[in-house]
């Protein structure tokens, strides 16, 4: 709920509290949203978290050849500099300025260079897990053992770096070396280099479904939100999984298509949308199925989604207009047990 010094205005007007009292909360709630680490949707906080995503690229999907020329001694000595000074200006920023998110996401800049500076280490060293890559530009593209050196490394870093500051965005290199991990532990379990497109999307299946477990018991237990990003990629790992294999019969498909209903459930119970996009998308991607092959030539078929589409949508407004009638109705037929396994609602 988004409160205005408005609305605080109105209630002191309705006699619901005194003026002087409405100016003391709206005092209150500006000094803790100061300190707040949740980002809004303006244009401070657009141009941080973009900037941050450039200078990402940069240094891991957009880094080019032109590094290895170094060696990889100085390749890691660079990154661990570039580190050092995003940690000094994200201190300076979060502790002396109290701009918590550009302090924070440097911070998050800062644990970004740990599989670099671990690259270089490793290519100077030659310690590879499995047979060394042939460049940083391959960690982006290719699966491959030899990467879980790095990404264990990215992972103890934002944990320790998430130590010193709560910064929800400091679990984002968490999620995408997990999602990483996902894929590059393949090789390794199998003891070989070349495996199965499918051992490979069963790892990617279990993977993000333990994540989306580990992220849930994290989920609501602490004041900033701290899921997001494990429930994203832990999403994306379950679900492309599941997607990419391939099913030989319909009912297969048809399950398919009921598990991604429950993940669009799932996001009610979890109150989360990243299950709702994409459970959508596969039971789109089924309908799509039937509508090429199943029902290719039927005339009814288009007609009947319509109908359903719009049974749907009748069903969202009847739901928004009656929303605390139904939601007590249903949290009623729920067991207290099972309602108090709901993460907190931010």
């Amino acid at each position: 709920m988004n409160i205005s010094k408005q609305d605080l205005d109105l209630a002191a007007r309705d006699g619901v509290i005194s003026a002087p009292q409405a100016d003391q909360l709206w005092r209150k709630l500006q000094e803790r949203d100061t300190g707040s680490t949740k980002s809004k949707f303006d244009v401070a906080n657009v141009a941080y978290y973009f900037g941050a995503l450039i200078v990402m690229s940069a240094m891991g999907w957009l880094m080019n050849l032109g590094w290895e020329r170094f060696g990889g001694t100085a390749i890691s000595l660079l990154a661990i500099t570039y580190a050092c000074l995003f940690i000094l200006a994200g201190r300076t920023l979060w502790y002396q300025e109290k701009l918590t998110i550009p302090g924070g996401l440097l911070f998050t800049l800062a644990v970004w260079m740990t599989p670099l500076a671990i690259y270089g280490f490793e290519q100077a060293t030659g310690i590879w897990p499995q047979g060394a890559p042939n460049n940083f530009q391959s960690y982006h593209i290719w699966v491959k053992g030899s990467w879980i050196g790095m990404e264990i490394g990215t992972i103890i870093a934002s944990l320790i770096a998430l130590r010193f500051v709560r910064f929800p965005f400091l679990t984002f290199p968490i999620a995408f070396s997990l999602w990483y991990m996902s894929m590059d532990l393949t090789p390794l379990l199998l003891g070989k280099s070349e495996f199965a497109w499918h051992d490979r999307l069963w790892v990617s299946l279990c993977f993000g479904l333990l994540t989306i477990v580990v992220t849930y018991f994290i989920d609501g237990r602490t004041r900033e939100d701290y899921s997001f990003w494990g429930y994203l990629f832990g999403v994306m790992a379950f679900w492309g999984g599941l997607s990419l294999m391939e099913s030989g019969s319909e009912w297969n498909k048809l399950m398919y298509c009921f598990v991604n209903i429950g993940l669009i459930i799932l996001a009610v119970f979890l109150q989360r949308r990243v299950f709702v996009v994409f459970g959508a998308c596969g039971v789109f991607g089924y309908l799509g199925h039937l509508s090429y092959t199943v029902f290719k030539d039927s005339f009814l078929f288009p007609m009947a989604l319509t109908f359903l589409g719009l049974a749907v949508i009748y069903l969202g407004v009847q739901y928004q207009r009656h929303r605390q009638q139904f939601e007590e109705i249903v949290l009623g037929a729920i067991p207290e047990s099972v309602r108090r396994l709901r993460p907190v609602e931010r």
